[in-house]
């Protein structure tokens, strides 16, 4: 397996990522095995992959305790990246941000138990809280990594500014965002901010939540608890309109004897030295093929010409319902 650097601090990781929130939610019912889950994260690691991401939310909680137990016996082989930055009730219902210092302190005690670890490898703040000074978020995440409880410090869907202010506090090693061929933004000013300081990208869902696969189209029913049916860009009419880019990317596969998700994240890799890709599954066969991807290689003139096809499409819909939109940082 390849490896990549994140951060001017020296994170090494496995080239391709894994990340491991549609184990416990937002895709339709989840596994009912959970020994199935375990096994696949731990055939990730025999695969050669020792970047796993997951949250505090995911679930919430149980997606870390999932990868706290699959992880436990390979803890020294494994990068283990989580997320703060909600507030929940009594009943562990998400009820908004909250990135207020004691609270850092707290979520980042209970990831540690739930992991079963004595430290994570790379903290994110999952989401930015306009409540709270990112001054005050880098330095509260300072104080921990100084205590040994966090090595590094990441921020996810955090705006140019934002990304400038919390570094200056404190390296940041990584931003985590939505970047693929299905959703470009990071390229109008997110990657040159990246660049100039060192920092790694972490795109999630670099298969457009499985648009990017080929394998959803316009008759495709999504079933009960999976959030693609509320996220617009998922409407039946939006799937025939960017059914596009799906075409683009299986015309490219057919050339280069690949499948459509292999040259989307092999587009991805071939973008920046310090970009890695978290595609997630439930399936060995699919992590196989996500894998597949470091076997592909673009030139300069395939991506050229990607580039140029994918220029020409435009994708319809927005990623997110209104209220969810509403807690990115821009």
């Amino acid at each position: 397996m390849d490896k990549r650097i994140l951060g001017s601090g020296g994170l090494e990781v496995s080239a391709l990522g894994f990340g491991c929130m549609g184990m416990s939610q937002s895709f339709g019912p989840n596994p009912g095995d959970r020994s199935q889950m375990i096994n696949l994260l731990r055939a990730a690691v025999d695969l050669g992959v020792t970047f796993f991401d997951t949250a505090e939310v995911y679930g919430p909680y149980v997606n870390e305790e999932l990868v706290g137990e699959a992880l436990a016996p390979l803890r020294d082989q494994v990068v283990i990246a989580t997320k703060f930055g909600f507030a929940f009730d009594a009943d562990g219902r998400q009820t908004g941000l909250s990135s207020q210092p004691d609270h850092i302190r707290r979520a980042v005690d209970g990831s540690l138990r739930r992991l079963g670890t004595g430290w994570i490898d790379l903290l994110y703040q999952h989401r930015v809280d306009p409540q709270v000074p990112i001054e005050d978020v880098a330095g509260t995440v300072g104080e921990l990594v100084a205590a040994g409880k966090v090595r590094h410090f990441g921020l996810s869907e955090a705006g140019a500014r934002t990304i400038r202010r919390a570094h200056a506090v404190h390296p940041v090693t990584a931003l985590q965002s939505e970047y693929s061929l299905f959703w470009r933004e990071p390229e109008e000013e997110i990657l040159g901010v990246l660049a100039e300081l060192g920092i790694g990208l972490v795109p999630f869902s670099p298969l457009g939540r499985g648009f990017l696969t080929g394998r959803i189209d316009q008759a495709t029913e999504f079933g009960a608890g999976d959030i693609r049916a509320t996220l617009p860009r998922f409407t039946s009419e939006a799937r025939a309109a960017n059914q596009a880019v799906v075409d683009l990317l299986g015309r490219i596969a057919k050339d280069k004897g690949a499948t459509p998700a292999q040259i989307a994240l092999a587009w991805l890799l071939a973008k920046r030295p310090w970009i890695v890709p978290i595609p997630g599954t439930r399936r060995l066969e699919r992590l196989e093929e996500n894998l597949g991807a470091l076997q592909v290689q673009l030139t300069p003139g395939d991506l050229a010409a990607i580039d140029a096809a994918a220029a020409e499409i435009t994708v319809v819909g927005a990623r997110y319902p209104e209220a969810m939109q509403r807690m990115i940082d821009r």
